[in-house]
């Protein structure tokens, strides 16, 4: 099931990295070791009371002048308005309401979204209190005093934010058609591509009852089966900042990726591969998505009988931390292989909802141990006792082991590989979780 999406509002300095640190602790300030996965504050992942959601930020508004301030406002609120659930305006009560204050809580009532009014910097209730009152001449609701710094607060807030996510979850679910989000940096050809999809396959272009996105999704018949494709294409923003470009598409790929099964990861073949491109491959990734890396724009390309091969190995080098995904040559112009990629998607979804056996597991994890020794360190070596697959979407195992200390990532990597081998499981991440037992159960 997808998260819920919060976006945060704010003018600069309001205090909305220092929430956002505080609500996904340290893991958003730091760069994952994963290459191509960086955290640029622009999305974290929160759990309250066992509802997890996923938090996007806006976008930082320079402080340049007051006219560009406002402008700067009322794009993030389109991001805002587009793409969250929820939206959370925070002010800041020591420089009081505002003008542009006023102006983007207009635009935010009439989005008809939940949205939650916090005002941050109260570090102390009885001498503020007063001046959060004033913030009700804006007219979207009660106001919630917090202090982001010393996580005053936060409680309530969080509390007011759950209370407005899409309860009819069970209901959503029931649509069991494959849905595939197709990312990429602008102008690689995504909308193309799905218009030459709907057009080949004569698309119902349809709003899927229920979804509290504002995007439009198409829905492609194909062979008798339906698929729901979620364009992140729509929605162009009037921005010549490459930044804001950047941080907009990956904001929209993060929603979008949200509700998929499968994630085309749209690549320019003129091009190659972008540090942008592995930024939103590292958002599927971390997701656990069925991955289809899909080079455009190969009719463009001079080719000899070498070329798919150094494309190949190219895409693999920069985005080594998925070697697991399928990679496809396509032309969204010519329509060459298109048809190929409905088969691709089948069997990504497949091995993304496959289930092995524990005894099964056991016995491949026995021989890859007799293969080759786990690790040890300071004479104690690592004992690996038992494996078994608890969840899919993406396959998920546990493994008991004597001491998580000793299971070093490259022996889990190498267990992986053992299981890769015997069950394919391609255009799927595999997630392990190592668990501790005691020796003398």
């Amino acid at each position: 099931m997808s998260k819920p999406v919060v976006a945060v509002v704010g003018r600069p300095n309001v205090g909305k990295s220092t929430l956002f640190n505080a609500l996904a602790g340290e893991r958003i300030s730091i760069v994952q070791d994963t290459p191509g996965v960086t955290r640029d504050r622009i999305y974290a992942d929160v759990e309250w009371l066992n509802q997890g959601f996923t938090m996007i930020d806006t976008g930082g508004i320079e402080p340049d002048s007051k006219d560009i301030i406002l402008s700067q406002m009322r794009e993030q609120a389109e991001i805002a308005m587009a793409t969250a659930d929820v939206i959370i305006f925070m002010v800041d009560v020591r420089q009081g309401l505002t003008d542009a204050d006023g102006k983007v809580a207009d635009m935010l009532r009439r989005s008809h979204k939940p949205v939650i009014l916090v005002v941050n910097k109260v570090d102390s209730f009885e001498k503020y209190m007063a001046d959060v009152y004033e913030f009700y001449n804006l007219g979207i609701g009660d106001p919630i005093p917090i202090s982001a710094a010393s996580r005053l607060g936060l409680g309530d807030m969080l509390e007011e934010v759950v209370k407005h996510f899409p309860h009819q979850a069970g209901e959503l679910e029931e649509d069991e058609r494959p849905k595939v989000a197709i990312v990429g940096k602008p102008n690689v050809g995504k909308s193309s591509l799905v218009n030459k999809l709907c057009g080949e396959n004569r698309c119902i272009v349809s709003d899927i009852a229920g979804t509290t996105r504002d995007a439009i999704d198409q829905v492609v018949k194909y062979d008798g089966r339906e698929y729901v494709f979620i364009d992140t294409a729509g929605l162009r923003r009037k921005s010549k900042i490459k930044e804001e470009i950047e941080r907009y598409s990956i904001i929209r790929a993060v929603t979008a990726v949200e509700r998929a099964d499968v994630v085309l990861i749209v690549i320019d073949a003129t091009e190659g591969v972008t540090e942008q491109d592995a930024k939103i491959a590292g958002i599927a990734h971390e997701r656990g998505k069925g991955i289809i890396i899909v080079v455009n724009k190969w009719d463009a390309i001079e080719k000899d009988d070498k070329t798919i091969y150094k494309h190949t190995n190219k895409i693999r080098e920069i985005l080594s931390f998925m070697p697991y995904a399928e990679i496809m040559f396509v032309s969204a112009v010519t329509g060459q292989r298109l048809p190929k990629m409905f088969d691709m998607i089948d069997m990504v979804i497949e091995n993304n909802s496959m289930r092995v056996q524990t005894g099964v597991l056991n016995e491949i994890m026995t021989e890859a141990v007799a293969m080759q020794q786990p690790p040890s360190d300071k004479g104690k070596r690592l004992r690996l006792y038992y494996i078994t697959q608890v969840a899919v979407k993406p396959p998920t195992f546990v493994i008991f082991v004597n001491d998580k200390e000793l299971m070093h990532f490259s022996y889990t990597r190498y267990l992986e590989n053992r299981i890769r081998e015997a069950f394919g499981f391609k255009g799927t991440a595999l997630k392990f979780i190592i668990r501790e037992r005691k020796e003398d159960k």
